[in-house]
């Protein structure tokens, strides 16, 4: 059988319907700030100090607190529309 090149293959809906979940979303959201997180620690120590040492750390110290932010601001945009 031949595929139509103007149907998206279904590796292709599935890799949209991956990058659209909102699970990926926060994903994308949660891995920057980790970013941003070993960029100000490895500023701090004057070195990188990696992404494990960073994901550890902001794990520990301030990802509940990230994620109960992220469901306050989810709960107040969807009593908004």
């Amino acid at each position: 059988m031949k595929e139509n090149p103007e149907m998206p293959s279904s590796e292709e809906d599935h890799s949209r319907f991956v990058r659209n979940s909102v699970l990926y979303k926060e994903f994308l959201a949660e891995r920057a700030e980790i970013l941003k997180h070993k960029w100000i620690e490895s500023e701090k120590a004057g070195r990188d100090i990696g992404f494990e040492k960073a994901l550890l750390d902001w794990i520990v110290k301030h990802r509940s607190n990230w994620r109960e932010r992220r469901r306050k601001e989810a709960r107040t945009e969807k009593s908004a529309s």
